[in-house]
């Protein structure tokens, strides 16, 4: 499934724009701010966050978490008209999270950001329920481009992603794979690129475990499973492939080039 696919049809955007088109409506001429909740583990994140949005003629951050339990109690307190999260992965799942914050409240919009920019992270967001995907790396301006449009009932996908998930619906996609343009993770299932990317950010396979409350053995079996879907034969050629795919997009971990042997 694509991202293209994944935005559903004209019939399920124009629902969403009914139920959300009296978002921007005050009373008189001044129109109601639009309410955001802004999810962040990081607190000077937060801050640039809220005093860019907060800088907006039509937006105001009535609240911040830095947890999802925090974000939960924060909804029932602020209730935002949209929420802002950081995408991650492991414990304190973000598309767990979403998944079931829209079973819950689906009048809430949710804006997912990340470091990620591979498609399919922005296929797993939106298909757990969020409303739009937004790269890190995008210009500041894009954010509340962003937020608007989905504010419009429209599904957001960053730029820098939206031009290849458009050529790969006109079918690319086939002839970039046998070039090997596409990234091989592409072949591994959401939980497998839990683990794939709690390796690269440091964790052994205990601590995956523990993280994701699995047993050690389905870890190890996830483990042999990621070796086979991406050609290598030991447990330090995945450890090496995992940690340079992550890169700088999760943090660092003490231990992270003793990884393999846990």
């Amino acid at each position: 499934m694509d991202i293209l696919s994944s935005l559903g049809t004209d019939a399920d955007i124009k629902n969403q724009n009914s139920a959300h088109a009296t978002r921007m409506t005050g009373s008189g001429n001044n129109p109601a701010k639009t309410r955001i909740l802004v999810l962040d583990e990081h607190t000077l994140l937060r801050f640039g966050l809220n005093a860019y949005l907060n800088s907006q003629p039509d937006m105001i951050v009535c609240g911040e978490a830095d947890s999802i339990p925090d974000a939960q109690s924060k909804i029932a307190e602020c209730k935002p008209h949209l929420l802002l999260t950081a995408f991650r992965l492991g414990a304190g799942d973000t598309l767990e999270f979403v998944q079931a914050l829209k079973a819950e409240k689906p009048g809430l919009l949710i804006l997912v950001y990340a470091a990620f920019k591979e498609s399919i992270f922005a296929e797993w967001a939106l298909r757990a329920g969020a409303n739009g995907y937004l790269i890190k790396t995008a210009a500041k301006e894009e954010l509340p481009t962003a937020i608007r449009d989905v504010l419009r009932g429209q599904i957001y996908v960053s730029r820098d992603l939206a031009r290849p998930a458009f050529q790969k619906s006109l079918g690319t996609s086939v002839q970039s794979r046998v070039s090997g343009n596409l990234p091989v993770v592409d072949n591994l299932s959401h939980r497998e690129m839990h683990v794939f990317l709690l390796i690269g950010s440091g964790l052994g396979t205990k601590k995956i475990a523990h993280s994701l409350r699995l047993r050690v053995k389905t870890i190890e079996t996830h483990r042999e499973n990621i070796k086979h879907k991406l050609g290598l034969n030991s447990g330090r050629q995945l450890v090496e492939r995992a940690i340079k795919f992550v890169g700088g997009k999760l943090p660092a971990a003490k231990g992270r080039d003793r990884g393999w042997q846990e």
